[in-house]
């Protein structure tokens, strides 16, 4: 400061008044971020859509084999429907033995008989029950087991057809070298083409498809998986 004279500090320029016309401004970097994140929100809701629809299309679609054949079949629990078709597939011949993967400890072969009105003969040869899994992690690992002390190559995998794509992937992440053929059990809600109206029928697909997506990422990472054996959870507990 100078005796009678006072300094003054420039007046700077605002440099977007510099910018040519018609050129946007310039945006900060969380407004970048903000913009960004956006974008990726609505890529990520659009895959997963599409990837929705493509899991309906598949899952309504899916139709058993014209003459399935196989080493054995393996029958995962969830309803005596899926039993039944099942047991008629031996009957057949398409397969020399069934495993009923998944049954309660306190199911009795000669329950499961009496439901399946199957004959006495067949089950004493030709069924085995399994009570070890408590899931279909479980199932894919007890299925595993029995393929492997019967020396089968391939097998016939019967459930319903909302659950067969994530019934394959948990059957093929355990045991990859076996030939998993799938007979889908189909649900009558989703025969229709307007099961997307039916609100019970649409919880049930999004409930699934939500676990094949978290499936699938389990089985690439391996985070959060289980042995889903009750035998294992008992061994664990002691």
């Amino acid at each position: 400061m100078t005796m009678g004279h006072t300094t003054r500090n420039p007046i700077r320029r605002d440099p977007e008044l510099d910018r040519p016309a018609g050129l946007p401004p310039r945006r900060g970097p969380i407004r970048r971020l903000l913009r960004w994140a956006g974008f990726g929100c609505v890529l990520a809701i659009a895959l997963l859509f599409g990837g929705f629809l493509r899991f309906a299309d598949s899952v309504t679609t899916l139709k058993p084999p014209v003459e399935p054949k196989a080493d054995a079949i393996v029958v995962l629990t969830g309803g005596y429907q899926r039993i039944d078709q099942a047991v008629e597939l031996l009957q057949k011949g398409a397969g020399k033995r069934l495993l009923i993967s998944g049954v309660h400890p306190t199911t009795t072969p000669a329950q499961i008989r009496k439901m399946t009105q199957g004959s006495a003969d067949l089950f004493s040869c030709c069924v085995d029950i399994g009570h070890d899994a408590l899931d279909t992690i479980g199932n894919a690992e007890e299925t595993s087991n029995w393929i492997h002390a019967k020396g089968y190559r391939s097998v016939l995998v019967v459930t319903n057809n909302y659950h067969m794509p994530r019934s394959l992937a948990e059957l093929s992440y355990v045991d990859p070298d076996i030939d998993f053929i799938a007979y889908p059990v189909v649900n009558s809600d989703l025969k229709t083409r307007n099961w997307f109206t039916d609100p019970n029928a649409m919880r049930v697909m999004l409930a699934e498809y939500a676990k094949v997506l978290l499936a699938g990422a389990r089985n690439i990472t391996g985070f959060g998986r289980h042995t889903g054996l009750r035998s294992a959870s008992a061994s664990a507990s002691n």
